[in-house]
């Protein structure tokens, strides 16, 4: 909020200035206008960033903590090959390093997100992955569109399932029986869409609730994982919803193996005509984290 008013009153004040001038002629208002529509431009750009760059949750494991500046460097080199490969791919690994220093990577964007979303997302990621975990050798951070993580053994391939991280609305449906069974319909038909390899470990899909309310989902594995390993990363994840979010209108579960997430509003591409994405605040939802 205080970034938003910051950014907020000074175009205010120039609005002010530009009414004052009103006078000057067609030539002179025609200019402030346009001044003050891309003063207005900026603004609207740099809220929208200002909400984006929020990561949803990270895990620095303290256990791993390191000095050692060869490792460091590693880490470095692997998170520096993540962001230039995000630019044209949703997802890579990569490692740097001898059997001593070694680092893995892996890097992961929402498949239905754009290129250019996917990289700037994985640039947010890098930059703040090493903010929050400083001299962890063992980290990883979510964020809407992507996820992050290196660590100084190899992960790749396994299925991992803690730490997790856990959002559920503070609103509960007004037809829970009915809600569960439609929830459940759509679960499955999902992670049977996710499992297939040629869908890139995504799935997604949407089911109407009434007239006016429709039920989206999407869930998601890191691309490492064989079918049989993502179809119980998932497995794992979708139990949460008759628990941690039993009735809740929203939900989201993130492992460093795979996502899932359920809203009664629009939140995946593509959009239908008459869809908008929906600027919910996280301030309607539950955090909860769990660690090893």
């Amino acid at each position: 909020v205080g970034q938003r008013s910051q950014l907020i009153y000074p175009v205010a004040n120039l609005y002010k200035r530009t009414t004052t001038l009103y006078s000057l002629g067609r030539n002179a208002r025609e200019a402030m206008a346009f001044l003050h529509c891309s003063f207005l431009l900026i603004l609207v750009f740099c809220i929208s960033t200002a909400v984006s760059v929020n990561p949803l949750g990270n895990f620095c494991d303290d256990a791993t903590k390191s000095n050692d500046a060869k490792t460091s460097a590693n880490i470095g080199k692997v998170l520096a090959e993540l962001v230039s490969v995000s630019a044209k791919d949703t997802f890579s690994t990569t490692s740097y390093g001898d059997a001593k220093n070694q680092v893995y990577g892996l890097l992961q964007c929402r498949g239905d997100v754009s290129s250019n979303d996917c990289l700037s997302c994985i640039r947010d990621a890098a930059k703040e992955i090493r903010k929050s975990c400083p001299d962890q050798t063992d980290a990883r951070i979510w964020y809407d569109y992507c996820f992050l993580r290196y660590q100084a053994k190899n992960f790749l391939g396994q299925v991992e399932t803690v730490p997790g991280i856990f959002y559920w609305n503070i609103d509960f449906v007004s037809d829970p029986d009915f809600f569960n069974k439609k929830l459940a319909q759509l679960k499955n038909q999902i992670i049977a869409e996710a499992i297939v390899p040629k869908n890139k470990g995504l799935g997604k899909g949407k089911s109407k609730i009434s007239t006016f309310l429709t039920l989206y989902a999407l869930m998601q594995c890191t691309r490492d994982l064989p079918k049989i390993d993502c179809a119980q990363c998932l497995a794992v994840a979708v139990g949460n919803f008759p628990t941690t979010c039993l009735n809740r209108k929203g939900c989201r579960v993130m492992y460093s193996s795979c996502y899932v997430r359920y809203e009664l509003y629009p939140f995946f591409f593509p959009l239908e005509p008459k869809e908008k994405l929906a600027n919910v605040s996280m301030d309607y939802y539950t955090f909860k984290m769990s660690k090893p």
